[in-house]
């Protein structure tokens, strides 16, 4: 395919300062292409949504929706899904860490028929320890307790044939985990590799509550194995329970001398059932929250204002 219409989605949340330089870098890369550039600004709280629109003043390719207030990266996503007209679709943030000269390799792939594909973190130098420790626990522990595979060291800078966006789009579900979502649908895939930069300007708004909440949004959405493992537990320390009468009945019966009531036994055999109860009514608080969450089909996101779209 040769005259197509490539989409690129950006969700921004107060990156004034990186709009300027990601257009400096991003529309050199897209003059060779038929294309659209639709912001998602996600409630930002500075002067975002204005150095957008100096943009779109000379440039009527880019184009703006705003929303009334922060509802989530991912929600933004789901609204570029919704609003982009292209044959191709490509996501990815506004701080250049997601390098915009890697986009004509991904259009690469598409041509040759991959209807999904990844952008890969072959080096991540700029993430601390901490970072890249936290990450690679999350692919391993999430692919480990889901039935769908989710590739690693990929986010969500990525291309998307018009077919698999139809299909996110059809999908009603008020919960979002657009990376399990993808990958789940079963499309043809490929990567390519490339090296993470450092942050341009600002700092993340991925903070450790965040990715914990996406980490658990990920694992509740795409798998019941923790309502399992529940209830295993459930019968690991009811057999412990049992056996610990059988230890009591028999020592009472023919050690009646030498036994000596043990507070120690008893408090670590309350604060362990206690323990257990609470992560298991946990677990399944989860799996209702999602159930009401999905019961209240509320918007997923409510737009203030739309800029250069019809």
């Amino acid at each position: 395919m040769k005259d197509f219409l490539l989409s690129v989605i950006i969700p921004v949340y107060n990156e004034e300062k990186n709009i300027a330089p990601l257009l400096r870098r991003l529309l050199p890369v897209l003059e060779k292409y038929r294309h659209e550039i639709l912001f998602i600004d996600d409630g930002s709280s500075d002067k975002t949504a204005s150095e957008i629109k100096r943009f779109i003043s000379k440039n009527s390719a880019i184009k703006l929706v705003r929303f009334l207030r922060n509802f989530g990266h991912q929600m933004a996503l789901s609204a570029g899904y919704q609003l982009a007209q292209g044959d191709c679709v490509v996501s990815l943030d506004a701080d250049l860490q997601d390098p915009p000269e890697v986009i004509p390799k991904m259009v690469e792939k598409w041509q040759k028929g991959m209807q999904i594909v990844y952008a890969k973190r072959s080096v991540r130098d700029v993430d601390g320890p901490f970072k890249k420790l936290s990450a690679g626990l999350f692919y391993r522990f999430i692919n480990f307790l889901s039935d769908t595979k989710i590739p690693s060291e990929v986010g969500d800078f990525r291309l998307l044939d018009k077919e698999v966006v139809s299909y996110i789009n059809a999908l009603s579900e008020q919960s979002l985990f657009l990376r399990g979502l993808v990958a789940w649908g079963g499309y043809p895939s490929a990567s390519v590799e490339y090296k993470r930069e450092r942050r341009y300007a600002g700092g993340t708004h991925y903070t450790f509550s965040k990715m914990a909440n996406l980490a658990l949004e990920g694992i509740t959405s795409f798998s019941t194995k923790p309502l399992r493992l529940a209830t295993y537990l459930g019968f690991v320390f009811a057999t412990l329970g049992v056996l610990g009468v059988v230890y009591a009945v028999l020592g009472k019966i023919f050690l009646p001398e030498y036994w000596v009531p043990g507070w120690t036994a008893l408090f670590v055999g309350i604060m362990s059932f206690g323990g257990v109860q609470l992560i298991t009514i946990g677990i399944i608080g989860e799996y209702i929250g999602k159930i009401y969450k999905e019961v209240q089909r509320r918007p997923k996101f409510l737009i203030k204002e739309k800029v250069n779209l019809d």
